[in-house]
């Protein structure tokens, strides 16, 4: 035993000897020799107690999977997750491609974006907001089932369901709808629940989520309406809605119409209520500059939001096909920006020309990856899923 007095925990090692079984039934070696591979120079965090300072634990991930059997859980669950993310939409036959990162103005999303610049060319770029815009271009191109897997960057808050860069799955189907999309979604999230938990029936901050669908389907006007107990609609006046919004402790800006209002009021009063898997749907033009408007209803889209545990899931509609409607909807979002919306869709000619050439009606599907690994790991902040989540730096190294 004397040549192991100057190991220590951490220290790696190569060893020969006889493979062997303890008295307990472990499989251990009898070594007969050994050699030192790499010194640890510093001490492992206590194997019993782990490391749990949560913010050294998102700094010092590498220590955190030594210390923590659960950090090491997470991780593994999340690659089964994308993993079955994956098998999922291979199997029914899409394609999954990669598109651009840096882009010469960041599209597909109402968000604000990373600014840079390229020096070769000259010119101010940013980091892509949303995958969006060129997956469509490859439905246009005659690409009818794509999927993508990638990370997205958002210069916006850090809070327990935002990270800055992130990961989001996003598709699009030719000949689809969202009512098709629903199903699908459904399909997807219970498949990435048993191939995690062994079953669709979880539990979320102690409260029980059944998964396995079909989930419950209601409108964001049903809902807003039931909330404030006001028989409130799109033609509402902007005072009345922007009195109701200020009695929920809500600002309104110069620019909003009615339906960001009760989109707001939605977001304020309504959204951390559901529990159970919840779509909710026919959201307003206003705020989804790339939605077709619905079948039926001339105020809303045919779109929808995955609400579970408070949170959004997924995101999804009916492709905007016309470009000339998209061109008015890219307009409108462009005065928005002018009058301060930093978060305001930008006017992309190129998108529009691919829509003038045809775009067939079209299904598309957003999933945030980090959040569902959330959701199925039962964990109450991103950083927690996300190996190296964004940080501000340390002041000095210790």
């Amino acid at each position: 035993f004397a040549a192991f007095r100057d190991l220590d925990a951490g220290d790696w090692i190569g060893a020969t000897g006889e493979v062997i079984a303890t008295k307990r039934g472990e499989l251990s070696v009898r070594i007969s020799q050994f050699e030192l591979l790499q010194k640890s120079l510093r001490p492992l965090p206590d194997k019993w107690h782990g490391l749990k300072d949560v913010e050294q634990r998102s700094r010092r991930r590498y220590l955190d999977l030594l210390a923590n059997e659960d950090a090491r859980a997470v991780a593994l669950t999340r690659a089964r997750i994308v993993s079955e993310l994956r098998t999922q939409f291979e199997r029914r036959g899409y394609v999954e491609v990669e598109t651009p990162v840096l882009l010469p103005e960041a599209t597909g999303a109402i968000a604000k974006p990373f600014t840079t610049s390229h020096n070769a060319l000259e010119m101010e770029m940013s980091l892509r907001i949303a995958t969006e815009l060129y997956l469509k271009r490859l439905v246009v191109g005659g690409i009818e089932k794509v999927f993508e897997i990638g990370r997205i960057f958002r210069n916006e808050g850090i809070d327990s369901t935002h990270n800055p860069e992130f990961t989001m799955l996003e598709s699009y189907e030719a000949f689809a709808d969202y009512n098709d999309i629903m199903v699908l979604v459904e399909e997807i999230i219970a498949a990435c629940a048993i191939a995690a938990t062994g079953g669709t029936e979880i539990t979320y901050d102690g409260r029980a989520i059944d998964l396995s669908g079909p989930y419950r389907r209601a409108t964001m006007l049903e809902l807003t309406q039931e909330a404030v107990d006001k028989d409130i609609d799109y033609d509402t006046s902007l005072a009345e809605l922007g009195s109701l919004a200020r009695t929920h402790g809500i600002e309104p800006e110069d620019h909003w119409g009615s339906g960001k209002l009760i989109e707001m009021l939605f977001d304020e009063l309504v959204e951390e209520t559901l529990w159970q898997p919840t779509y909710v749907t026919e959201h307003p033009i206003e705020t989804s500059p790339l939605a077709r408007i619905h079948r039926d209803k001339p105020h809303v889209t045919e779109r929808f939001e995955l609400i579970i545990a408070g949170d959004e899931y997924a995101n999804a509609f009916s492709e905007l096909n016309d470009p000339f409607d998209q061109r008015a909807r890219f307009e409108f979002q462009a005065e928005a920006k002018a009058a301060g919306d930093e978060e305001a869709h930008p006017i992309d000619e190129d998108y529009i020309r691919a829509l003038e050439y045809g775009l067939p009606p079209t299904g598309g599907l957003g999933i945030g990856v980090d959040r569902l690994v959330m959701l199925l790991t039962d964990k109450h902040h991103i950083r927690e899923v996300i190996l190296f989540p964004t940080m501000r730096p340390e002041s000095a190294e210790e």
